[in-house]
């Protein structure tokens, strides 16, 4: 197959000086370097395509193809990682990773977490500080945890995230609101162990590809898996299989929120414990890194023996299933 391969790159967005936190979330070069290897080695020809605005000049000129491995990110909005998905359909082009709806849906959160306990998959409770008033109406136990609704990569998780009364809470919410302009999520604090669960596959195919712990150093900054933690983590963390009783029931929470929230090909899920040692869902990501001996999902692959070029074939041959049932 002719594979085009759609993908923000971070260099690009330096060059046009955003930051280093805002552009957390893009590709490094490596990255598109290996995708294009691995569909390479798997028989098909990829073609570098880039962001939505090269696409769509692409696609006015009159460019096709077969398929597009999808994995950009988008810069603006509540539905940028939705907006490249959203064009391809409009243009009738298949694509691997999940479709609008569920990579706008999964960007907000306090909305994930919603669908999520109304199906019956345990989350922490939580609440949504929409604006500043919403401060004094959160009415939740001490510790909280602090977090902005709609972003990756651990942006606004610092050591001010975890507060523990009432003062803290209206500051770190204060600043959130005026730092990344989008509602704040203010979540139990969930103090057990943090899993990170690997899925391939689509509904009643997907599986669990393996399942890594973040375990804790003393240089960690604050009580979560940040920005700080996930920029430069070799001497804040370790990342360790797990495949205790633990790990397998944060791996069926995983799953089950995959299934529910009709994530499709490849991603991964962030599970923690609560108190009483039992399961909590934290977030999904549908779109996940896969910058190889970087993300979290490269990890997971090598710690299961999955090759780099292994691992991309499991999102295709998801792809192809589906694509194959809806023709």
């Amino acid at each position: 197959m002719r594979i085009g391969v759609t993908y923000d790159l971070r260099s690009d967005y330096r060059a046009l000086g955003y930051g280093e936190e805002e552009t957390a979330e893009f590709d490094a070069e490596e990255t598109i370097a290996a995708i294009c290897e691995a569909l390479s080695g798997l028989g098909h020809a990829p073609e570098r395509i880039g962001g939505i605005r090269p696409l769509t000049e692409k696609l006015a000129a009159g460019a096709r193809w077969d398929a597009v491995f999808n994995i950009c990110e988008g810069l603006k909005g509540v539905a940028r990682e939705a907006q490249v998905p959203a064009l391809l359909e409009a243009y009738d082009i298949p694509y691997v990773f999940s479709d609008p709806l569920t990579l706008a849906l999964c960007l907000d959160k306090a909305l994930t977490k919603r669908v999520l306990r109304d199906s019956g998959v345990p989350t922490a409770a939580f609440a949504v500080i929409e604006s500043e008033a919403d401060i004094a109406k959160v009415a939740m136990d001490f510790p909280l945890f602090l977090k902005p609704v709609s972003e990756g990569s651990g942006k606004g998780v610092d050591a001010r995230s975890r507060v523990t009364n009432a003062a803290d809470l209206g500051s770190v919410a204060r600043d959130l609101l005026v730092r990344f302009c989008q509602p704040v999520l203010v979540e139990e604090f969930l103090p057990g162990r943090e899993f990170t669960v690997g899925i391939t596959g689509t509904g009643d195919g997907a599986e669990v590809l393996g399942i890594i712990e973040i375990v804790p150093t003393e240089k960690y900054v604050g009580h979560g898996y940040g920005y700080a933690n996930k920029s430069d983590w070799e001497d804040k963390l370790a990342v360790v299989p797990a495949d205790d009783a633990d790990a397998q029931a944060a791996g069926a929470v995983a799953l089950a929120a995959w299934r529910v929230l009709r994530c499709r090909d490849g991603g991964r899920a962030d599970i923690r414990l609560g108190g009483d040692g039992k399961p909590r869902f934290i977030e999904v990501n549908p779109l996940a890194g896969i910058r190889p001996g970087y993300s979290d999902l490269c990890f997971i692959a090598d710690f299961q023996k999955v090759s780099y070029q292994q691992l991309i074939g499991k999102f295709l041959d998801s792809f192809l299933a589906r694509h194959a049932q809806s023709t």
